[in-house]
């Protein structure tokens, strides 16, 4: 199953977060490849929207929100939009609009940020939100400080923890057809004598150089996992060959209804009531034309179909309908 894994460095203002979403994100590709007007997702874009998956799990287990956290790029190459969505327990969902085909080994630049017009913005949106009230977001553009043109997703957002949360952070972000993976860390400002899990570090006033010298080896040893390292292996194997060195204190992993899972809000009942609301004439009207109707989900690309019977139990009063056959042991 896919899972989360939280741990800190014991000592250190650093903390860190692990994901591996497998049965979560082969949901997300299989409603998109049995979808018959879309089909399945070019690989590179695959590749894209399992990292930004991976990524919006760790962004959103990392803050205590309660609300969906929505991480959206958008951009001026074939790839026209590409969201996750992740809820406050791990329930998510992603998607991505083309506008033109995406040619193989197509790079993040390729695909979004054809003419320097891609942006990224990361959405808090409160489940108490009062009407009227605009959720939270952050927008940055797919360049560096500098104006060059960031690479990697990974790169996209450890700028924009820089440059909107005043956080470091260091991401290391892996995506294929049967998993999407990450790794997060992130330096804490250190503002008490204790850290999160009540292990004494200095203040951030004196620890001085010797805080950042901390944190820049633990990123450096983050930076030297491998994609086919992240794809492959699990936490236990991945924590301890990195940081054999560090004292990690982890929390209990985070699976099953507890974990990250594939969670969408269509239904065929809300595919029906927008047939009933269309009208018995037009649902008759699609159908002799086409023979069956297809309707299918904006955000998971899921297909509900309805044929003949299907539309005429639409449109007659319970009443009426025939009772259930029993089934047959």
């Amino acid at each position: 199953m896919s899972e989360l894994h939280k741990f800190i460095f014991d000592g250190l203002p650093v903390r860190g977060q692990f994901v591996r979403l497998t049965d979560a994100w082969q949901d997300v590709l299989r409603r998109r490849a049995a979808n018959t007007q879309t089909g399945a997702y070019p690989p590179p874009v695959a590749e894209l929207l399992g990292e930004m998956t991976a990524a919006a799990v760790l962004m959103q287990a990392g803050i205590k929100f309660d609300g969906a956290l929505v991480l959206q790029i958008q951009g001026d190459g074939p790839v026209k939009l590409a969201v996750a969505e992740v809820q406050t327990d791990l329930r998510l969902r992603a998607t991505a609009s083309l506008g033109a085909p995406v040619p193989p080994g197509a790079n993040l630049a390729d695909m979004v940020n054809a003419h320097g017009k891609g942006r990224c913005a990361i959405t808090l949106d409160a489940r108490s939100r009062q009407p009227g009230q605009q959720p939270y977001q952050g927008v940055v553009p797919l360049v560096g400080e500098g104006g060059e043109p960031l690479g990697s997703l990974a790169g996209v957002i450890e700028h924009y923890m820089r440059q909107s949360e005043q956080l470091d952070t260091t991401l290391v972000l892996a995506a294929d057809e049967q998993v999407a993976a990450g790794l997060l860390i992130q330096r804490l400002p250190v503002q008490g004598e204790t850290n999160l899990s009540q292990s004494n570090v200095a203040r951030e006033d004196e620890a001085g150089e010797e805080a950042e010298d901390d944190y820049q080896r633990i990123a450096i040893l983050t930076r030297s996992l491998k994609r086919e390292e992240l794809l492959s292996l699990d936490a236990d194997t991945v924590l301890r060959r990195l940081f054999w060195e560090e004292k990690l204190l982890r929390f209990e992993p985070q699976v099953g209804a507890r974990g990250p899972r594939f969670a969408c809000s269509c239904s065929r009942e809300r595919v029906a009531a927008m047939l009933q609301g269309l009208g018995q004439q037009e649902a008759e009207s699609i159908l002799a034309e086409q023979g069956v109707i297809e309707v299918g989900c904006d955000f998971c690309g899921h297909q509900e179909r309805f044929d003949a019977v299907d539309v005429g139990r639409l449109f007659t009063p319970a009443q009426d309908l025939p009772p259930a056959t029993p089934s047959i042991q």
